[in-house]
């Protein structure tokens, strides 16, 4: 029986495919653009200190969240420095940085980041004590400690110094242990809604087509371009886990708007295959305007009471490369503009003027976003 029903899916998406003209052959997984609501990292931070350095943490004179830090600890160890003056620069107040994953259970290790908040010259060589890491809810989630890897360094002598990389942070493979859950009870659940990376209303549509052709029922709706709702059938015999797991792997075609993304300080142009133009001329030339100086040395007529001059010779020179006038059709495709721009022998650069020129004159069919 159970085996007919599949087949009768697999016939209804056929069927579907050829009705919506969808392509047979989809190119990307739902897991791959879609998450699943609920299943998610949580952030985790906590306040700590580093101990063992080498002379390069905090002035405890300075730093005074350090120095209160680090009597705090030592009256927990029955040591009272209250009235005590400390001197030492071998230890540096951290922010400590977590990520929960989703569905992690007590006892699981994760990495943590430690950063120094003070003065500390760099981290290298520290132990991060034990440090409370709490959620947004303010409850202690994991517990983070360790020996820190630092892949900057720094040093320095009298006269000179050499900096790489960033001395004062670093991390701790599996360096915080899990204390408390997430309780989430996702198999329980009878609908789930999934979140598309990249909101469309086209893609949110074919998502749910899949699904349903699929299970061969109702199941999924597009409730919103970035959101589908997904209902666990009653004849489906298994939690909602397990049918995450089937649909998780259907395969769809998402829908790309027509965008152009450029990068002014970089000079990179990014264009989506949905990009096109109207009917457009384009001409374009390189202004180069050169000034150098020249200068001379006049001197004064032997046995004279003049003084040596020096006078200015400047030459400025104009180039500017004349380039013909250049014919993009009507509807030409992506490839078609590429080709028409790199015909027109323009650097990256000024093919982001260009480009910005056509937005201008209503003939790009496209957003512009510049980063």
């Amino acid at each position: 029986m159970r085996r007919a029903t599949y087949i009768f899916a697999f016939i209804a998406f056929l069927i579907g495919c050829l009705v919506l003209n969808a392509p047979a052959h989809a190119n990307s997984r739902i897991k791959d653009i879609a998450d699943v609501e609920g299943v998610r990292d949580n952030q985790l931070v906590g306040y700590g200190l580093v101990v063992g350095l080498d002379g390069t943490g905090d002035s405890l004179r300075n730093a005074a969240f350090t120095r209160q830090s680090l009597s705090a600890m030592l009256e927990r160890f029955d040591v009272n420095t209250r009235d005590a003056t400390l001197n030492t620069r071998n230890t540096a107040a951290v922010i400590v940085t977590a990520h929960l994953p989703p569905f992690a259970t007590q006892g699981t290790r994760v990495d943590i980041t430690v950063s120094a908040i003070g003065d500390a010259g760099s981290l290298q060589g520290g132990t991060l004590i034990a440090t409370p890491l709490i959620g947004a809810d303010g409850q202690v989630y994991a517990v983070g400690q360790g020996q820190l890897a630092v892949g900057g360094f720094a040093a320095q002598g009298d006269g000179a110094s050499v900096t790489r990389g960033v001395p004062t942070a670093g991390r701790i493979a599996n360096g915080a242990l899990v204390e408390r859950e997430m309780a989430f009870d996702l198999a329980g659940r009878s609908a789930i809604r999934l979140a598309l990376r990249n909101p469309d209303f086209t893609t949110a549509r074919r998502t749910a087509i899949a699904i349903n052709n699929y299970l061969g029922t109702e199941a999924a709706r597009a409730s919103d371009p970035a959101t589908v709702v997904l209902t666990r059938p009653d004849f489906f015999e298994g939690d909602m886990v397990a049918l995450l797991a089937e649909v998780e792997l259907l395969r769809v075609e998402p829908d790309l708007p027509a965008r152009v993304i450029i990068d002014e300080a970089t000079g990179t142009i990014v264009m989506g295959e949905n990009v096109r133009v109207s009917t457009v001329a384009i001409a374009q030339g390189n202004l180069t305007i050169s000034v150098t100086e020249s200068p001379v040395a006049s001197q004064p007529a032997p046995f004279t009471d003049g003084e040596t001059v020096v006078l200015p010779r400047t030459n400025v020179s104009v180039e500017e490369d004349m380039s013909q006038l250049g014919m993009l059709d009507e509807g030409v495709s992506l490839s078609d503009l590429v080709d028409g721009l790199n015909a027109l022998g323009v650097s990256p650069r000024d093919m982001i003027a260009i480009l910005q020129a056509i937005a201008a004159s209503g003939a790009l069919q496209a957003e512009i976003e510049v980063l």
